[in-house]
């Protein structure tokens, strides 16, 4: 009698199981795909979607014979604007673009690898230390 009622729950283990494969893969199958890619933020915050461009078709020599060769040859032109070198941060923390982070009232800012930067809560993100000593803060002493 043991043997048949092992067996029972052993099957129904097994049903749910591929029961519940069934349903993922059915779910992963109609997924469609976007155009949404992740960043990744710091540990207590899930990551963010950022759009990506959609991928373009590669270049063959037929629609590259019709361009003009000093066309191909200039360097690609410089961005309009640079990035911001300060960003608000979401909910205290900054994205991976801004690692730097500064309080505010305290005039102080923190790099990645300082002892107190896990612990600071964020009100602007800069890009590197020099963007925010532009800004006029300081750098922590630890």
């Amino acid at each position: 009698m043991a043997k048949r009622s092992l067996f029972r729950r052993v099957l129904g283990v097994g049903v749910i199981a591929g029961a519940a494969y069934a349903v993922w893969r059915a779910i992963e199958a109609n997924r469609p795909e976007g155009d949404t890619d992740w960043e990744p933020q710091p540990f207590p915050f899930p990551p963010q979607p950022r759009a990506t461009a959609p991928a373009t078709t590669p270049t063959t020599a037929s629609t590259t014979a019709s361009v003009p060769a000093s066309t191909l040859d200039a360097p690609a032109a410089a961005p309009t604007s640079a990035p911001d070198p300060r960003v608000d941060a979401i909910d205290g923390a900054c994205p991976t673009s801004h690692p730097v982070k500064a309080a505010n009232g305290s005039k102080v800012f923190h790099v990645p690898d300082g002892q107190m930067y896990d612990r600071t809560t964020a009100a602007h993100c800069y890009r590197d230390a020099a963007a925010a000593e532009a800004d006029g803060l300081r750098q922590a002493k630890r």
